[in-house]
């Protein structure tokens, strides 16, 4: 069997991170293109289909919370690793609000970003076999194999790791998934206890399926998890 070569847009202003970056990478098989700076980057993901992005939140002209803000407006579903300088709360939180799936503060080890791209890949991938049956609680429908989700007559338009919680809550109706298993689940590994990535993104499903019209759908289980409840 052929091996998959994954496609990387890399877009690092520093041009010594990005090259060793770059390196490293097609060592372990990617194909990358790297630009230095976040016009160039949305120009490139605009034009060409990547598996995943690698995006430096400081870049000059566009940063890269801005990059991925334009992709997700054009409906790119590509998954986005950030990297960032900042380590604060608000910052982190500015990445996922902005829409990527990951982010990873610098410096960083080179087997942490090769897991985290792992991941986001795996989550990315096709489902095989047979198409899988879709998902419903109420008038919440997803279909697994198309990655599409409707409620009632509407479609809602999710980034990769929002369809993916939703699955995952969606797979357990019912069932109370605590924080360290939605973690391991959607991340690969668990963000630790001050975390509030998994809150920012049940956000997010909540004021999506707010707007298309539906009841609360995903519930909260203080100081345990969220599940999601027939309305």
């Amino acid at each position: 069997m052929t091996a998959v070569v994954h496609t990387v847009l890399l877009a690092e202003d520093d041009r010594a991170i990005r090259e060793s970056l770059a390196r490293a990478l097609e060592l372990e098989g990617y194909l990358v293109v790297g630009v230095d700076d976040g016009v160039q980057a949305l120009t490139r993901a605009r034009r060409d289909a990547f598996d995943v992005l690698i995006l430096d939140v400081m870049m000059p002209g566009l940063d890269g919370l801005g990059v991925c803000r334009v992709l997700r407006a054009d409906g790119s579903p590509v998954p986005v690793l950030m990297l960032t300088a900042r380590v604060e709360t608000q910052d982190r939180v500015a990445g996922l609000d902005a829409g990527a799936d990951d982010y990873l503060p610098k410096p960083f080890e080179l087997d942490e970003l090769l897991a985290r791209l792992r991941a986001l890949l795996r989550r990315a991938a096709p489902p095989e076999g047979d198409r899988e049956p879709t998902l419903t609680v109420g008038d919440l429908r997803l279909d697994p194999a198309a990655r599409r989700v409707w409620w009632a007559s509407t479609e809602l338009i999710l980034t990769k790791t929002e369809f993916d919680l939703l699955e995952l809550l969606m797979r357990n109706t019912g069932v109370v998934l605590d924080h360290t298993r939605v973690y391991e689940r959607i991340w690969g590994y668990d963000f630790g206890a001050d975390s509030k990535n998994l809150a920012v993104y049940i956000g997010y499903l909540r004021r999506k399926l707010a707007a298309a019209g539906a009841p609360p759908v995903i519930h909260t289980i203080r100081g345990v998890g969220y599940t999601v409840r027939r309305p």
